[in-house]
């Protein structure tokens, strides 16, 4: 039992909304959606639920196509960013309501809203209404209404994203065990890399509207296929410099290199782009084979126990995260350095050609 997206893509007037797309998302999994404002996630969620029809290719659901099945008659449910209650309801008859429109009978109803306020931690506030509640819990009474349906395939649109950091949290930490419990199809869209790591399950990165991979979270991670797919799973997005591979060394401009180990040393030849994270640059060298980058420091934002560094490496911009607190003055010549085991190596076409060496060994 799964929903499977068969080149499923979606033009309008002219402009592509959603590239052809082919996924396969199975039943009882959960599947984040990771791109930037803009990249696609709400469009290819509304294609899934059938809010919109695709411009080509096919959506099965459970082996039947339905890519023309108007929404009202899919087992679907999804939850906005914008959560929505009936404010003059309780929380038991907002639970209740879509029951209610299904014809269900009273004790098919109770049995349902009290098992999924259950599920959802709500049990002691179905009496009261929504805004009664903190707004972790509104969302919560939103999400029981969309789960209460009994919907094979639950869609969260950037749920989280308007709740204070205290309660997005505590939802982060229960939207796994929820998903577990119900057995469902999720399908949850963020922006946020740390997000989709904290979920688990599957993640498809999205860039302007282009699925630019899909497979089991940690995986795409620490194996981006391209430099895309790792600047969009990367917060801040992914350092890039061009390096050379030479014989058994990678120059990275200037006196900066290393030797070629490892898959390093498979790599044919040429010029390349090194990617690195912002949290693999240093202020020090912590390896005897550390890399040294001469930069200029622009802004420092302290957060509290780790600094971000904005710097220029010649023409580039890169962003370093390092640990404690760094009060230092932009326009700054500093030094940074990496270990050349976080680096990755992506092909003139953007392609991964050599994965960091200490991602493989995870």
């Amino acid at each position: 039992m799964a929903l499977e997206l068969h080149s499923v893509g979606r033009t309008v007037k002219g402009q592509v909304h959603i590239h052809p797309t082919t996924l396969t998302l199975e039943k009882g999994t959960m599947n984040v959606l990771l791109g930037p404002t803009l990249s696609g996630k709400t469009s290819l969620m509304r294609l899934m639920a059938g809010l919109d029809v695709p411009t080509g290719g096919r959506i099965l659901w459970h082996g039947a196509d339905v890519t023309g099945q108007r929404v009202q008659d899919r087992k679907v449910a999804m939850v906005y960013q914008q959560f929505i209650n009936y404010p003059a309801m309780s929380v038991y008859d907002n639970i209740a309501s879509p029951m209610r429109l299904m014809g269900k009978s009273k004790a098919e109803v109770d049995r349902a809203v009290r098992e999924t306020a259950e599920m959802l931690k709500l049990t002691p506030m179905l009496g009261r209404k929504p805004l009664e509640l903190s707004g972790g819990q509104q969302q919560r009474c939103a999400l029981a209404r969309a789960l209460v349906k009994g919907a094979g395939l639950v869609l969260l649109d950037e749920p989280l994203a308007n709740l204070d950091y205290k309660l997005r949290e505590e939802l982060r930490a229960e939207i796994p065990r929820i998903f577990e419990e119900s057995g469902a199809i999720f399908v949850y869209a963020t922006t946020e890399p740390e997000e989709a790591l904290l979920l688990g399950g599957n993640t498809a990165t999205l860039w302007e509207g282009r699925v630019t991979q899909f497979g089991p979270t940690p995986h795409v991670y620490r194996h981006p296929a391209d430099a895309t797919t790792a600047r969009v799973f990367s917060d801040p997005p992914m350092n890039f410099t061009p390096c050379v591979k030479q014989g058994g060394r990678i120059d990275f401009g200037g006196s900066a290199s290393a030797p070629a180990t490892g898959l390093l040393a498979t790599l044919p030849d040429g010029r390349y782009t090194a990617g690195f994270r912002a949290n693999h640059l240093h202020l020090n060298a912590q390896f005897g084979t550390a890399v040294e980058f001469p930069c200029t420091l622009g802004v420092t934002e302290i957060t509290g126990s780790e600094t971000f560094l904005h710097l220029m490496h010649g023409t580039e911009k890169w962003v370093a995260l390092v640990h404690g607190v760094h009060d230092l003055a932009g326009g700054k010549q500093i030094s940074l350095f990496l270990d050349p085991a976080h680096a990755y190596i992506f092909d003139a076409s953007g392609r991964l050609a050599a994965p960091a060496s200490y991602a493989t060994a995870a």
